[in-house]
């Protein structure tokens, strides 16, 4: 299904009632400068939607973006920044404990963004594993592939694959548009 209305709705920093109204989420995780915010720029074909920076840390809030009229996307702040001030770093850390962990919000789907030339990174995997005991509907989305020579992509993606076992893996690449239908298709479909 493809997107026909996207807007920004609230930035939030903790609980809102908009945050337990019945509108599913969708929500899109992964470290800082993983993509994430571009990811949703592209998905709902709105350049400047998200806002997007080449510097780590942007997002520091719980953004949410209503598309069709019938489903939040939630842009995350990113995780493992270390640059970040202290006690910066650990409000946003406590923002995404709280959001997935201990807040009533329920998410439809996880989208847990990874750089598909780095792989799977120890924190990623940690993040992972959190979602994974607190049963969250994790989908890999293996950003910017456009980045990984071609000889070396069969082999990429298969070793993404082996480490997050049964998750569904998209490829995808903001830059290129590659894997729009198929993260459409999996959060809107």
């Amino acid at each position: 299904m493809p997107v026909t209305s996207a807007q920004f709705v609230k930035g939030l920093k903790g609980t809102d009632t908009l945050l337990e109204n019945g509108i599913p989420q969708i929500a899109f995780i992964g470290r800082s400068n993983v993509g994430k915010s571009s990811v949703i720029n592209t998905l709902t074909g709105q350049k400047d939607l998200a806002k997007t920076s080449a510097f780590p840390g942007r997002t520091q809030q719980i953004n949410l973006f209503l598309i069709n009229h019938s489903v939040y996307l939630v842009d995350l702040p990113g995780y493992g920044y270390a640059k970040i001030a202290g006690t910066k770093r650990e409000q946003i850390e406590g923002m995404l404990n709280w959001y997935f962990f201990e807040s009533p919000c329920v998410q439809r789907k996880v989208i847990l963004i990874i750089d598909a030339d780095v792989g799977l990174t120890s924190i990623d995997k940690e993040m992972l594993f959190a979602l994974e005991q607190h049963n969250k509907p994790v989908v890999i989305l293996a950003n910017k592939i456009d980045k990984i020579k071609k000889q070396d992509y069969e082999k990429q993606l298969s070793t993404i694959q082996a480490r997050v076992g049964d998750h569904k893996v998209i490829p995808f690449s903001a830059l290129e548009k590659i894997g729009v239908g198929d993260l459409s298709d999996e959060i809107l479909g």
